[in-house]
């Protein structure tokens, strides 16, 4: 029950369904009325201003101001605002007092994915960032065998790269990630098991995600590894495109109901077959499991997708509870800093990939919450890059004064991320399914 008479609330966030296809969602009367009446709150508040870009700059914004208050700031003005949040939802888990059940009902991502959709519908959008959001197009083309190796040759090359950012806005210093034309898909092809084990534990179907198919089919193969030495039956999510989350950060949300309507009913066949599904990226498992069902609230099967759907760690955590996680570590992995990327830590489900990189012996995890500023697309847009690298900061150095033997993330886009940063080029971040395959000696 709220207490009216309390500045803030302390209830858990509740979050509401987006009623993007019903009201006034798009109209803009509408819209900067609401973004005004946030702003304010915002403003009065300032608690965030620690987080994203977002709110320095509506902060500035007022104080630059006639009037010193949201009143005094352009109307055109806010979508500076607007631009400059990636949805990463922290401020709605881990900030904000005055989230859902509190009266005010302030939902501050949800209201800029609003804002985005609005932008985008008025045709407000680069091609640039069309192109970006269009992973499993970009991929297909990128995987090709010549193709790849040219890509892959092309984004190491600074002269190449200083074009890149005067001509199509991405920034000749954010890391772009290496195509493998050996996908995930054509590797298991080759070494497929169905590990159709008497002690069989659970059965797993994966959904590979383009960067997991595409950008990271080594990790992925670490994750098959481990779930089968689990006794766990694994297999691929038969047909499959991008989880619909690049295009939600775009504004595009007819996109993402094309996606749905594609994933959706290929993952039910599985959910009704009583597999349980994963994926190896946190930004696809917070799209199945939250973004998916509170976009598309009445689906009946994207929220029975939702109750089948976990992150490996929190899957593995499961058999860990249950006592059929294998615990016999052959090796152990000394000092790791653990950077809990911030999709991972909105699902909340506990640092997981900690809880189970502790369970190795002579193993020391040292927790990073902090955003890494990548977003997927906002660290390699010519605009924004140094702003992210500015909110990856405190990690890197986190990380550059550390004595360690290895540093890892959940996402491996945040990974390459801190990259950038660290000076010790000895070390490298690495994928969590890497290490504790290492540990098992498998």
């Amino acid at each position: 029950m709220n207490d009216k008479t309390r500045e803030g609330g302390i209830e858990a966030p509740t979050r509401h369904p987006i009623n993007w296809k019903t009201g006034d969602f798009d109209d803009e009367t509408s819209l900067f009325s609401e973004l005004e009446r946030v702003y304010d709150v915002c403003h009065s508040c300032r608690r965030c201003v620690s987080l994203c870009n977002a709110f320095p700059t509506l902060f500035d914004l007022i104080d630059e101001s006639e009037t010193f208050e949201v009143d005094g700031v352009k109307k055109k003005d806010y979508w500076n605002v607007v631009e400059h949040c990636y949805l990463c939802d922290l401020c709605y888990m881990t900030k904000c007092p005055y989230v859902p059940p509190h009266e005010w009902n302030i939902d501050f991502p949800h209201l800029m994915l609003r804002a985005k959709a609005y932008n985008f519908r008025k045709g407000n959008v680069s091609v640039r960032d069309k192109i970006l959001t269009s992973t499993d197009k970009v991929g297909s083309i990128a995987g090709i065998p010549v193709i790849a190796e040219s890509v892959n040759v092309v984004n190491k090359l600074k002269p190449i790269r200083k074009v890149m950012e005067k001509t199509i806005g991405i920034h000749s210093d954010a890391v772009l990630p290496k195509f493998y034309s050996n996908s995930l898909r054509k590797r298991y092809k080759k070494r497929q098991s169905t590990n159709d084990s008497v002690n069989c534990n659970g059965k797993v179907a994966l959904f590979v995600t383009c960067y997991g198919n595409r950008n990271q089919p080594y990790a992925v193969e670490d994750l098959i590894a481990i779930l089968q030495h689990n006794h766990i039956k694994v297999r691929l999510v038969e047909q499959e495109k991008c989880c619909g989350m690049p295009k939600m950060e775009l504004g595009d949300l007819k996109s993402v109901e094309s996606l749905k309507e594609f994933n959706i009913p290929n993952l039910m066949k599985l959910v009704d077959g009583g597999w349980d599904i994963i994926a190896p990226i946190p930004s696809c498992v917070l799209m199945f499991k939250k973004e998916l069902p509170l976009l598309f609230p009445d689906d009946k099967d994207v929220q029975k997708v939702k109750d089948a759907f976990y992150d490996p760690f929190e899957f593995l955590m499961r058999l860990k509870k249950n006592e059929k996680l294998n615990t016999n570590f052959e090796e152990s992995l000394g000092e790791i800093a653990y950077h809990a990327p911030c999709h991972q830590r909105v699902q909340n489900i506990g640092p997981k990939t900690k809880e189970i990189l502790e369970l190795i012996p002579n193993t020391n995890i040292t927790l990073i919450e902090r955003c890494s500023g990548h977003n997927g697309t906002y660290a390699v847009k010519k605009e924004y890059h140094e702003i992210s690298m500015k909110i990856c900061k405190p990690i890197v150095n986190k990380i550059n004064g550390s004595k360690l033997d290895h540093y890892v993330s959940d996402c491996p886009m945040a990974g390459h991320q801190i990259d950038n940063g660290v000076q010790n080029i000895e070390v490298r971040s690495e994928s969590p399914f890497t290490l504790l395959r290492k540990a098992y000696g498998i």
